[in-house]
């Protein structure tokens, strides 16, 4: 048995203050800790812009803030708090300089930190959980923390929070009764952006072959892109009825939408990890990172890679100048997304292969019908 699988604590705190996609991953941990430490303070140290996550949340007991462009104030205040909440147990998830010291100024009796950290963050732990660099597929990472509490063997469904409000705005702005497909053009890294057109050709295609709604989702400073989508979606199939909720949602509006759509096609980006959360299908777009380390885990999903030399380098510009920049963009075609869209529908029952029209087609290109819709 692991000696965490024996440790006591009645005040436990989890560092992980970004990125989105990382923290929904780590999210299952929840009900791990819950389950171990059924009478302890569960605290979880995040990036205020994304606290909405885990506050209010019925597993996390108590929020702490993190300003990620805060001064010095800020962090004077940060650390003043995480030394005075005198925690039993504490999970630096980050591994950075930054969360090293957070985790340094709590004064932990146990620390606890994954092999992947970097920037010398690993000196503010007491214990490195083994098998958990950065070579393995986040998620497993994170569920290595389970394992080491000896509950690897639970339930690994992300525990996401939708009150009844954020559910009711998904329902005002997602009409019933349709094929629902989420775009989600964006990223911050410029390597992971599938061309804004790209985007759009698919959903055309997959409005005329299955009445799919295009629902385009993004963040505030991703509305200039998902507009681009828009025009040029309305331009090429101007009664698709395609709808634009970028910058107009929060995270949690966002996983209730999300829920509510049939599918989401994604760049490698938080919202990709939001959705397969919330149980809707994904269809994953990866270029300059690897889909095996970096995809949602399950066969529900579909990952689309390049073929280009450099895949999976993880770089956030590109390093080739000259007519080859960012080749694996335009690697990835329209139609393989498109083909990873239909298996993505049919393996989840979405859609049926229509009988052979009466029209004079050969059958041998079917449309395809919608099966089921989400409610």
């Amino acid at each position: 048995m692991s000696r965490l699988a024996r440790v006591a604590a009645a005040r436990v705190c989890v560092i992980k203050p970004s990125a989105l996609g990382d923290v929904v991953q780590a999210m299952p941990l929840l009900r791990v800790l819950r389950r171990r430490f059924p009478r302890a303070e569960i605290t979880w140290v995040i990036a205020s812009g994304l606290s909405d996550l885990v506050h209010p949340h019925p597993l996390v007991d108590r929020v702490i803030r993190f300003e990620r462009r805060g001064g010095w104030r800020d962090w004077r205040r940060l650390l003043g708090e995480l030394r005075v909440a005198r925690f039993d147990l504490v999970f630096d998830l980050q591994g950075l300089a930054r969360t090293g010291l957070m985790t340094a100024a709590t004064g932990a009796p146990v620390r606890i930190g994954l092999e992947s950290a970097r920037e010398g963050a690993s000196l503010a732990v007491h214990r490195t959980i083994p098998d958990s660099g950065r070579r393995m597929p986040a998620h497993a990472r994170y569920w290595r923390v389970a394992e080491e509490l000896g509950l690897g063997e639970q339930d690994r469904s992300t525990p996401i929070a939708v009150s009844r409000s954020d559910a009711a705005f998904a329902a005002s702005v997602l009409p019933a009764g349709r094929l629902k497909m989420a775009l989600v053009p964006g990223a911050k890294w410029v390597t992971k952006r599938w061309p804004p057109e790209k985007f759009a050709r698919l959903a055309v295609t997959a409005f005329r072959k299955t009445g799919a709604l295009p629902v385009v989702v993004g963040a505030p400073d991703e509305v200039d892109l998902c507009g681009e989508v828009m025009r040029t979606l309305l331009r090429l199939a101007p009664g698709c009825g395609a709808i634009n909720l970028a910058g107009g949602t929060t995270l949690r509006q966002l996983a209730a939408v999300l829920a509510g759509c049939d599918l989401a096609v994604s760049n490698d980006t938080g919202p990709m990890h939001l959705a397969a959360a919330v149980g809707t299908p994904v269809v994953g777009i990866f270029t300059c990172t690897d889909p095996i380390r970096s995809g949602p885990p399950g066969p529900r999903h579909e990952l689309v890679q390049t073929a280009v030399a450099c895949a999976g380098s993880y770089k956030k510009q590109c390093p080739i100048a000259g007519a080859g920049r960012c080749a694996c963009l335009e690697d990835v075609q329209v139609a393989a997304v498109w083909e990873a869209t239909i298996r993505c529908l049919r393996k989840n029952g979405l859609i049926r292969p229509a009988g052979p029209a009466k029209t004079g087609r050969t059958g041998a290109e079917p449309i395809l019908l919608p099966f089921r819709h989400a409610a």
